[in-house]
């Protein structure tokens, strides 16, 4: 009796061990899905020999792309399987059509271009323009293309720009057409990331010049939704003031990452 409950208790050793092993091995051989990571390409304005808009203290080009350093570390820091890529990282000039090449490359999720509104010299005296507005790509009104002339300047800085894009030339206004044409086949999710950017600004109490679709180059040919960002007047003191500071920087990270937050989880749920 004592002899079959000790080969009883052996079997049952025996049957345990064998489960626990096999538990174990299928544990170890199911592969772990590795999630795709969100891919946003964070595109500083302007930039090398392309960065003559400035306030009275500051440029361009200098604000634009210390936004986007900490836009990009903010991203990667707060927002779950993101990486960031940088269309440029230091004071160089790169074409208007190789910021989105970069994007349509790494196949992108998102792109962001920072960019400071500025007034003409010789209008400045006459009115402080103020407050934030988001772009998408667009034909728009031909009448209302002023972002659309002062960005696209910087393509007569390129050689062989009429080839890069497809005959446009930033000096004739009626070409803006040929950009129009290019259509981005992700206006709707622009228009919304566009929408959301501007919600949260207007949150930090900034003065809301709405969300606008121009003629924009570095936005025509986006292989996914794509907006180009204005977050302050450097031509106003105030607001050069604002853009310039860690506090006013931050808040404008935080309201670009907030943002891209809600339009992420918008995507899950819808």
């Amino acid at each position: 009796m004592s002899e079959n409950k000790s080969t009883k208790n052996t079997i049952k050793l025996i049957l345990s061990t064998l489960l626990l092993f096999s538990s174990s091995y299928t544990f170890a051989q199911v592969p772990k899905i590795a999630l795709k990571p969100i891919i946003i390409v964070v595109d500083a304005g302007h930039g090398g020999k392309d960065g003559s808009t400035r306030g009275l203290f500051s440029k361009e080009k200098d604000v634009a792309l210390a936004t986007a350093l900490e836009l990009g570390k903010t991203i990667e820091q707060d927002i779950e399987n993101t990486k960031v890529i940088y269309t440029r990282t230091e004071d160089v000039f790169i074409p208007l059509y190789e910021r989105i090449a970069i994007a349509n490359r790494a196949h992108a999720d998102l792109f962001i271009s920072i960019h400071c509104n500025s007034m003409p010299s010789n209008m400045r005296g006459r009115t402080l323009s103020r407050g934030v507005e988001t772009f998408v790509s667009g034909s728009g009104r031909l009448s209302e293309q002023d972002v659309a002339v002062r960005e696209n300047a910087s393509i007569l800085l390129e050689k062989d720009y009429k080839n890069n894009y497809e005959g446009y030339n930033p000096d004739d206004p009626e070409s803006f057409i040929i950009l129009g044409l290019m259509k981005n086949a992700y206006r709707r999710q622009s228009i919304k990331l566009a929408t959301l950017i501007q919600q949260q600004y207007i949150k930090s109490e900034r003065v809301d010049r709405g969300v606008k679709e121009q003629s924009l180059a570095v936005l025509a040919k986006a292989g996914m939704p794509a907006v180009l960002t204005e977050i302050g007047f450097i031509s106003n003191p105030a607001e050069e003031e604002y853009i310039n500071s860690a506090s006013g920087r931050q808040e404008i990270v935080q309201n670009i990452k907030t943002a891209i937050q809600e339009y992420i989880k918008q995507l899950v749920i819808n």
